[in-house]
């Protein structure tokens, strides 16, 4: 059974959680970019004004996350570096970009950067391992998916 690439309906980043970010899935398999408008909001406040650094670690960590997942299903968070530059707005759409760096073996390096028109605002580096199915499919909620996928 292949199980195409898919995000968990509950994920904080894409899916329909109601205080996440409800970023759109990558358009296709195997690209090497994605890009995403969208805004953090009050319940996303760390100071007065601006987005809590754990929560923009957070979306940088989904850009690249769901790339390798499109590029290379599944796979999962190794490592990542963050760099803040700028305090992150809420309320005001920002961009989250991706791209693949390196492909090599199981791992694969992804860039990310969130930015506010021409300003950056934080940017990351992450190592990306591509992991065997069966790491999601020993849960619960990874059987109830592969059904679904399965079914349908």
């Amino acid at each position: 059974m292949r199980i195409p690439p898919h995000h968990d309906p509950a994920c904080w980043g894409c899916g329909d959680n109601p205080t996440g970010l409800h970023l759109p899935l990558p358009a296709a398999e195997g690209l090497t970019e994605y890009e995403a408008y969208f805004q953090f909001d009050e319940r996303h406040q760390g100071g007065p004004g601006v987005v809590h650094g754990g929560l923009v670690a957070g979306a940088l960590d989904e850009a690249v996350g769901l790339l390798a997942t499109w590029y290379a299903f599944p796979t999962v968070t190794g490592r990542i570096f963050v760099r803040y530059r700028r305090p992150v707005p809420i309320n005001t759409e920002v961009q989250l970009r991706a791209w693949l760096d390196e492909a090599r073996g199981r791992r694969l390096h992804v860039n990310a950067a969130l930015a506010d028109g021409d300003e950056a605002l934080a940017e990351c580096r992450a190592a990306m391992l591509h992991v065997p199915l069966e790491h999601f499919l020993a849960t619960p909620e990874g059987r109830a998916a592969a059904e679904r996928w399965k079914d349908g």
